[in-house]
Parts: structure tokens; C-alpha cells; sequence
């Protein structure tokens, strides 16, 4: 961003893409980030998208909370296994993501939103227990994909719903471990500098209120559809958005 003027049709094009991705975590309450960063990736650098879209998940976590309930259903033992190994692999995917140059970076975050597209897509979901040794490389994809796309929360979300059937306890263990995650980055991108480049503090403020007025639009809107519809509605979004961001990085 340093030196590079911001063109309205870029900001119009951004707004949009963060109202779109804030007005899904609404209705369906999660989304955003696999939403937003790959589109808005196509016309800002990653290096800027990534730290920025992690300030508003943050905010939009700490605003909705995690309500009593939820917070006495959390599974801390199962978040204890994930930590030590989410932030590893938080450090790994921080370092790529500073170090990499552009190409890989698009084509990683491309297969990636591609893999979890056509998972949503098909709904293939299942509910077989797994060991909890499986936390190892499920901490570390995730905190390494979160570090370099901030989207890791699908390496979490398909271990623990292997590990936990009662549904209060795995959304609320979702909460809290988001949480933390969101947490740990913050500090990690501000000691990176990270969030410290220009235009950042801009961006955060202008798109916090975008990000506020797609959560509550999203809220108030009642599609009528189902928790299976709505996720296979997200699923070919993000295939088509990873399928793009392929074409983008192989043409150069």
C-alpha cells in the first residue's frame, strides 16, 4: 500500500465486497473472512488484506460475544490440544505470508478457498469420532493457513466437530477458540508491523462501520432458507472466487 493512491472504484469495490462478507456472518454466523479476503485479494495485496480483514473479524468477534451459556459449554481441553500447535504454525504462516512473493501466495489462498468451496458445497460433513491426536496437524494447518490467508478456520471446525457431538458445546468451543486465535494474531501482525503500514488505521476505521452494518442487516434478514442451502451458497462463492484468484495469479 506504501505509495499506492486509492482509487474510488477500489474503495466502492472493497465496501461491497466487506458488506457482502459481514451480511453472511450474520445470517449464518461465520463466513467472513473466507468471503472477503480472497475477492478483495484480487486488487489489494495480501500483506494489507490479511492484517485488515483480521482487525474486523476480531471487532465483530468482541461486539457479539460469547454469551454465559456459551462461555460454561466451551471445551477447554479440547482448545488446550490446538493451541501449542496453532501457534507454530501462526509463527510459519506469518513468515510466509512477509516473505513470499505474490504468485504463490494468490495460488495457495486460491486452492485453499477451492478446497473448502467444493466441501460446502457438497455439504460433506460427518460427526465419526477421531482421536485427539489429530489436534496436531489440525493446530498447525490452521494456524498456518490463518497466518498466511487469516482464513485457518476450517482445519479447526473439521476436527472438532469429529471430537464434539453436543452441538451448544461445539459452537461455543468454536466462540472461544476463534477468539483466542483472533487474539494471538493481533499481537503477532502488531509486532510484525503488520498493522502498522499505511493506510491501515484508515482502512480499520472506515470498514469497521461496513463491517458493523453487514452484521445487523444480516441479523434482520430472515432468506428462508436452511443452514444446508445457505452453506452450499457460500461454497460455490468461494469456488468460484478461488477458481479467479488461480486465473489472476497464472496470468501474471
Amino acid at each position: 500500500m506504501r505509495g499506492q493512491p486509492i482509487d474510488t472504484l477500489t474503495i466502492g469495490s472493497a465496501a461491497l465486497i466487506l458488506f457482502t462478507a459481514y451480511f453472511i456472518r450474520g445470517i449464518s454466523g461465520f463466513g467472513s473472512g473466507l468471503v472477503a479476503i480472497p475477492l478483495l485479494a484480487h486488487f489489494l495485496p495480501l500483506q494489507f488484506v490479511v492484517p485488515w480483514v483480521l482487525v474486523l473479524d476480531f471487532s465483530a468477534s468482541l461486539a457479539l460475544g460469547i454469551r454465559r451459556q456459551d462461555r460454561r459449554a466451551i471445551r477447554w481441553d479440547e482448545i488446550g490440544w490446538l493451541l501449542p500447535t496453532t501457534l507454530v504454525g501462526l509463527l510459519l504462516g506469518i513468515f510466509l505470508l512477509v516473505n513470499l512473493p505474490k504468485p504463490p501466495l494468490l495460488i495457495g489462498l486460491g486452492l485453499f478457498v477451492m478446497a473448502f468451496g467444493i466441501r460446502s458445497l457438497l455439504y460433506l460433513h460427518g460427526d465419526r469420532s477421531i482421536s485427539r491426536w489429530w489436534s496436531l496437524p489440525a493446530g498447525i494447518t490452521g494456524g498456518t493457513v490463518g497466518g498466511m490467508f487469516g482464513t485457518g478456520g476450517p482445519p479447526y471446525v473439521i476436527y472438532l466437530s469429529h471430537r464434539i457431538h453436543d452441538k451448544l458445546q461445539l459452537r461455543a468451543t468454536f466462540s472461544g477458540l476463534f477468539f483466542i486465535d483472533g487474539g494471538l494474531r493481533v499481537i503477532i501482525f502488531t509486532l510484525t508491523g503488520l498493522l502498522s503500514q499505511d493506510a491501515m488505521l484508515l482502512a480499520c476505521l472506515l470498514g469497521l462501520g461496513v463491517m458493523a452494518f453487514g452484521l445487523y442487516a444480516g441479523h434482520r434478514v430472515h432468506l428462508g432458507i436452511t443452514q444446508a442451502q445457505m452453506t452450499r451458497i457460500i461454497g460455490a462463492l468461494l469456488l468460484g472466487s478461488g477458481l479467479s484468484l488461480l486465473v489472476k495469479a497464472f496470468a501474471g
